[in-house]
């Protein structure tokens, strides 16, 4: 590791000494300071590349340590050593800008991870990926994202991502990851409302060989699989609350214990969630932890539906345009003006998601080169209510939800007749693979 420089601010002698040992030993040159005061007066004299603040001082606190290094050296990461098993005041901690928090009795494993993921802040920051992990959009909203993202980038404080389904809380957490000291770690994307509740245990912690039917081996759980990166668990809501507990467990204690394991296992990961439900709303209905919601919700951030950016929608399909097109081995067709009015006039309920489906749909209708408005097939939603079906209808109406239940009752008989071969089902269907594929996508058929 390169020399580096780190502060210590600790009114006990012994903690101090700790670290100093710990941290020389990791080939950093250390500063020792008793009180704010002294820790401003080698501030004034020093650059630091990491600085660690107890919370009780004697002539302050370590909150008004962190708001100092917040305005006057942003780029310098504070870690807050807290007591042990006082949750609030490392989220507290957290939330006024610090980059971590370490407890008492100091783990040493934990501040050997800590200093080494704080000190890969030195120097550039980490650029965002490929294209697929860029947030696109340049209207105000999506700019002020981008800034917020790169803050939270810097830190290691658990992020909670909130917004409508389809809205790229994804795409924030990987960017969150990618421009971090993390980005050469794992990120590990988890959908928890997709993982049976019968092997989630597993799935989350691992399991050892044999310790129940069909263990045939060791296996690391997700959270083992994320050592040293992010781990993003998408639609948090969906835990059941015996995971609850053993989540929080993991977030306070940094271990985890694999079924028939002996032993905690320390962990270095940082949590990303994210919901498309009010999760404030599910703690009052008694369906999430209020303890794990604390934890989790340290820093906020709202995603903006689409129609809250209408400025971006011509950047986004253009971008889509240019994606698709070679998918589907085609020449990228051009979006006419009525195309574009049409689209920047239409709500999008399921977001960016819902736009790249259209989009999709489109390139399979369009001739000409040109994707019209009677391509994109959306109806403004003023129409939409005028359209609603009115009683003795037979459900006819509004069209498009009959003649999708009409395509998606034939795609499910020809699955069936061909035991959910895809490729003989288009063959019974009379359409090419890839147009199943896609229309199963849209019709959320799995």
């Amino acid at each position: 590791m390169d020399k580096g420089h780190a502060l210590i601010l600790d009114d006990e002698a012994d903690i101090r000494e700790l670290l100093t040992l710990t941290l020389t030993r990791l080939g950093l040159s250390v500063h020792q300071a008793a009180s704010l005061g002294e820790a401003r007066t080698l501030l004034g004299k020093h650059n630091y590349d990491l600085c660690f603040t107890d919370m009780r001082l004697p002539d302050g606190n370590g909150h008004e340590f962190i708001e100092q290094m917040t305005r006057q050296h942003p780029d310098t990461p504070v870690a807050m050593i807290t007591a042990y098993g006082n949750a609030e005041a490392a989220v507290q901690a957290l939330r006024a800008g610090a980059f971590d928090c370490v407890s008492k009795p100091v783990d040493l494993n934990v501040l050997r991870s800590l200093v080494k993921t704080a000190l890969r802040l030195r120097g550039e920051r980490v650029p965002v990926g490929g294209s697929e992990t860029r947030l696109l959009g340049d209207s105000p909203t999506m700019q002020r994202v981008r800034v917020t993202i790169q803050k939270l980038a810097r830190s290691q404080a658990p992020v909670l991502l909130s917004g409508e389904s389809g809205v790229g809380k994804e795409l924030a957490a990987r960017s969150i990851h990618e421009q971090g000291p993390r980005a050469a770690g794992p990120f590990v994307p988890v959908n928890c409302g997709a993982i049976p509740t019968e092997l989630m245990e597993s799935e989350f912690f691992g399991h050892r060989k044999g310790s129940f039917t069909g263990a045939h081996g060791d296996k690391d759980g997700l959270i083992q699989t994320a050592n040293g990166g992010t781990l993003f668990l998408d639609e948090i809501a969906e835990l059941p609350q015996h995971m609850q507990v053993k989540l929080l467990r993991v977030i306070q204690e940094k271990t985890v214990r694999p079924i028939g394991g002996r032993s905690e296992i320390p962990i270095d990961v940082r949590i990303v969630s994210a919901t498309h439900k009010d999760l404030s709303q599910q703690v009052d209905l008694g369906e999430f932890r209020q303890d794990l919601y604390y934890r989790i919700n340290v820093i906020e951030l709202r995603m903006p539906p689409l129609r809250e950016r209408r400025e971006d929608v011509l950047l986004l399909a253009e971008r889509y345009l240019d994606k698709l097109a070679p998918e589907w081995s085609i020449s990228r067709p051009k979006l006419a003006a009525e195309g574009l009015q049409a689209l920047q006039a239409y709500d999008f309920p399921g977001n960016v998601r819902e736009l790249e489906n259209i989009l999709e749909r489109a390139l399979a209708l369009c001739g000409g080169g040109r994707i019209t408005e009677d391509d994109l097939q959306i109806t403004p939603p003023e129409i939409v209510s005028r359209e609603a079906a009115p009683s003795g209808s037979n459900g006819k109406w509004p069209l498009q939800d009959y003649l999708d239940r009409v395509e998606k009752e034939a795609i499910l008989e020809a699955l069936e007749k061909t035991r959910f071969n895809r490729t003989a089902a288009a063959k019974l269907l009379g359409i090419t693979f890839r147009a199943l594929r896609y229309r199963m996508e849209r019709l959320n058929i799995k």
